[in-house]
């Protein structure tokens, strides 16, 4: 980040300045885009138009010029207006109840109140369904269109109706107008307060409601331990043993860094963490600085180096042990299995097993975040990260909700600002709120190198200017998938399968991104299926594999537990004493990094 080139900048919109050599007035040229981005940036949430106008360019050309799926579309629309008269004429002589012609699909929780089932709810809530249907029709299968294209087209016209759902509006919504009546318009006084709070909040800075009461080494990242080791990127925890034995091989958490370490630590009841001290395990966390501008400069490999090398650096002089278990959750197993792949090369055994938790590690089908990653989407944020120095992963709030948008967003306003009910704040929703900052140059990297150009598979990824390649990891794998993920899919976290050339074991559990993983014992409407692979298995597909498997019910960790015992040497006496080894103690857990804003 140049800060002499804001101040060429300024020469150039019109303030005295020395003439410049060519290659500076063109770098002055180049910093005035910048500027211009990122203010624009501030007004579209971080998300490039350019790029969305191009698919929708893309689409209506080609729709121009295809007078078949015109006909088609113009079909379907006579076919809705038919069904829509149909199920009118039959709520005619039926007292305003008939049996529907279309219903929401299974996700779609909008319309389960009763009343949307009585006339003219029911009329409202029909015409909306089938003109969303219609839309999903002409905005798909159109020949010609980009696929990238078409799924932008199909997911901003999905956003666009989602806004006006009848469900959003008081007036149309019937479970609106019963609360309305029974508590006397209460509810609305109720939502505005709700609304005036956290307009409040975000004017401030803080975070919502409730959060405060879900403090870091308090009531979440509670169990005891100490940080031993700390440099300019991590802080590393150690956790205090809870057993009078433990398995030799220690275990080492690697988190993402887009969020705070501490949702595999949340409440004890549901902390990963915990669970696996109890059973016996030395487990060391590393907790990611929140960087600021003065860190623009840090890059992917240094998240690798300063992180997961330092980390496993330290934890070889702290406990002696020549192997230890690595675990990855999002990010973090990417950048675990990045780490894995160069030891690997490099002859370094020191890897017991590799764990990955809704990580991965190809990138050609990312689901829909991958609709905002491209090279217009990209040149934006870089830009945005050129005047900042770091990207704030508020500045991505505006995508990672729209991928939810019917949840995140309209159901909260039904929620909280017409029906006047706010939701009680939980450990998760807290840690979520709990947003850092990413440096410049390694988010352009990951971004570009793994997201964009998907260098990891097809061998391009170097570390040290060597490729590494992830055939070569010969530690058996335990990989986990959520069925409901909308950041890494579980079909795209499944192809680890075919990357790997060692013993597999893949779980698909239910849930989502965060809630799938955070799955303890005892979690009620837990389920997952499970596949175990020898290096020389052939694989199946993933559908096949999920149409087939046998679901079984209850928590995920155990069967890893199981699976990390088996991959795990004799039990040794816990070091209660407290002694690091060569490393002098810092401070207790969770450190400080975790409390930097």
């Amino acid at each position: 980040m140049q800060k002499s080139g804001r101040g060429e900048v300024a020469a150039a919109a019109g303030f005295p300045a020395p003439a410049l050599p060519d290659g500076e007035t063109a770098s002055v040229y180049r910093d005035v885009d910048r500027l211009s981005h990122a203010l624009f940036a501030a007004f579209t949430a971080g998300i490039s138009p350019i790029s969305l106008l191009q698919a929708w360019q893309d689409w209506l050309l080609h729709l121009s010029a295809s007078p078949g799926k015109q006909a088609e579309v113009s079909t379907k629309a006579v076919e809705k207006v038919a069904r829509l008269s149909d199920f009118l004429f039959r709520c005619a002589f039926a007292m305003g109840t008939a049996a529907p012609t279309i219903t929401p699909l299974p996700q779609d929780r909008r319309f389960q109140h009763h009343g949307w089932q009585a006339f003219p709810f029911n009329a409202v809530q029909q015409a909306f369904l089938l003109s969303q249907q219609w839309w999903h029709n002409a905005t798909t299968g159109l020949p010609g269109v980009t696929r990238r294209h078409e799924r932008l087209v199909e997911f901003y016209s999905r956003q666009i109706l989602d806004t006006v759902s009848p469900s959003n509006f008081p007036a149309l919504n019937p479970e609106v107008i019963d609360r309305t009546f029974r508590k006397n318009g209460a509810n609305f006084v109720n939502g505005a307060n709700n609304l005036v709070d956290d307009l409040l909040r975000l004017a401030d800075g803080k975070p919502p409601a409730g959060a405060e009461n879900f403090r870091p080494g308090i009531e979440v990242a509670a169990t005891p331990g100490e940080v031993i080791f700390q440099n300019e990127l991590i802080e590393l925890i150690r956790y205090a043993p809870m057993t009078d034995a433990v398995k030799e091989e220690p275990v080492l958490i690697v988190p993402a860094w887009i969020m705070k370490y501490y949702i595999l630590d949340l409440s004890p009841r549901n902390s990963l963490v915990r669970y696996l001290v109890q059973s016996g395990y030395t487990v060391f966390c590393i907790s990611w600085r929140n960087p600021g501008s003065e860190q623009a400069g840090v890059s992917l490999d240094d998240y690798r180096r300063l992180g997961v090398m330092a980390a496993m650096d330290a934890i070889g002089e702290t406990t002696g042990s020549s192997r230890v278990h690595g675990v990855g959750y999002c990010l973090g197993g990417t950048l675990l299995s990045i780490a894995a792949s160069a030891m690997a090369r490099d002859g370094d055994e020191r890897l017991a097993s590799l764990s990955l938790f809704a990580a991965q590690v190809d990138f050609e089908e990312p689901g829909e975040l991958g609709l905002f990653v491209d090279e217009s989407q990209i040149t934006l944020l870089e830009d945005v990260m050129w005047v900042e120095g770091t990207l704030d992963q508020r500045r991505m709030a505006g995508a990672f909700q729209m991928l939810r948008s019917q949840d995140l967003v309209w159901s909260r306003i039904v929620r909280e600002y017409l029906l006047g009910d706010r939701a009680p704040m939980t450990d998760l929703m807290a840690w979520n709120a709990d947003s850092t900052r990413m440096p410049s140059r390694m988010q352009s990297e990951y971004l570009r190198q793994l997201y964009l150009d998907n260098d990891l598979v097809e061998g391009r990824f170097c570390v040290e200017e060597r490729p590494v390649h992830l055939e070569d990891i010969r530690a058996p794998v335990f990989a986990v998938g959520t069925e409901t993920d909308h950041v890494a899919p579980w079909r795209s976290v499944f192809k680890l399968t075919y990357l790997f050339d060692t013993d597999i074991d893949f779980v698909l559990t239910s849930g989502g991104h965060n809630a799938g993983i955070v799955s303890e014992p005892g979690h009620p409407g837990r389920s997952f299926r499970r596949l175990s692979c020898r290096h020389a298995d052939i694989r199946p597909s993933a559908d096949e594999w999920a149409r087939d498997a046998t679901v079984a019910y209850g928590s995920w960790w155990p069967a890893w537990l199981e699976w990390l015992n088996r991959h795990s040497g004799r039990e040794v006496a816990a070091d209660r004493s407290g002694a690091t080894g060569g490393l002098k103690a810092i401070c207790a857990a969770p450190g400080t990094y975790v409390l930097e804003r």
